[in-house]
């Protein structure tokens, strides 16, 4: 089989139902950018620290999910979707790692080591994927838990950015007013 079809040579793509659209639609923008933050996930892992590497990995996989509802404009019970339990996972992460950080007293810049910088850079996309989610449930109907688990993966890829700086002993930079 080939890895290319020349159907998309017009600008135009399938969504999971086959129904041709723009391949600047706010759909594909969605999940496009969904798709590139899974992408830029890969790059970090591996981490060295087998907990962020198995939740990152769960995370790749959620967000294969997150795509499948984005790509589906008419969904049936059995189809692909984020639901409570994937946002709830996120959320048992963040208070986990919580109980390992000093707590925040001040906005911090998007640094450190290689892994963290890397993973604060992830969480601006996951910002970007949202907004894109946002955008497109203002045109179309959509699973609303699919924008809540990335508004609570971007707060997972900050902690774990975090995380990740602390166990490197990197120490966390507060902007310059």
């Amino acid at each position: 089989m080939s890895i290319y079809t020349g159907r998309g040579d017009d600008g135009q793509t399938d969504l999971r139902d086959m129904t041709r659209v723009s391949k600047t639609s706010a759909r594909i923008e969605a999940y496009g950018t969904v798709d590139e933050l899974n992408a830029l996930i890969g790059t970090i892992r591996p981490t060295g620290y087998d907990d962020i590497d198995d939740q990152l990995r769960t995370v790749q996989n959620h967000l294969h999910v997150v795509q499948a509802d984005f790509a589906n404009p008419d969904p049936d019970e059995e189809d692909p979707a984020i639901r409570t339990e994937h946002i709830e996972t996120v959320e048992d992460w963040i208070d986990a790692s919580d109980d390992e950080l000093e707590p925040l007293t001040s906005f911090i810049l998007p640094t450190g080591s290689e892994h963290g910088a890397k993973l604060h850079h992830a969480r601006t996309v996951c910002r970007r994927a949202e907004r894109r989610a946002v955008a497109l449930a203002s045109e179309e109907e959509i699973n609303e838990q699919a924008v809540q688990y990335l508004n609570r993966l971007s707060d997972g890829l900050f902690t774990f950015g975090r995380v990740v700086n602390a166990r490197d002993e990197t120490p966390e930079e507060s902007p310059e007013y």
